[in-house]
């Protein structure tokens, strides 16, 4: 299912982790796709509240949870760089949404990094 979103279809998700070299780009290509992916649930699903968004966030953030021995096989790690990129794509998410009071750390609450 395409984005509909325009401002979600034309955004360069984990941009700066693709940048730099110790991501290695096929485990962020990975973390690009759960992000494409918990916006097409959104789109699919159009959660009406917070706690609906929260909901699809959190399953998202459980796959960046596994993503994590990706990284760590390619010798990487989701370090406090990542972090801060992959949860400020989160909130990027539900702001492109219309969820602007959205709490970041709600949106990742599940995370393991």
């Amino acid at each position: 299912m395409p984005i509909t979103n325009q401002q979600v279809a034309g955004h360069a998700f984990l941009r700066q982790m693709h940048a730099d070299s110790y991501f290695p780009d096929h485990v962020v290509d990975q973390g690009t796709a759960i992000l494409l992916r918990m916006c097409e649930r959104i789109e699919a699903e159009q959660p009406s509240d917070l706690g609906a968004l929260y909901a699809l966030t959190q399953a998202a953030t459980e796959e960046f949870n596994l993503l994590e021995a990706e990284f760590e096989a390619a010798g990487s790690e989701i370090d406090t760089v990542a972090r801060e990129v992959i949860a400020e794509d989160f909130w990027f998410v539900a702001s492109s949404y219309g969820f602007t009071d959205a709490d970041v750390e709600e949106l990742i609450a599940t995370r393991n990094w």
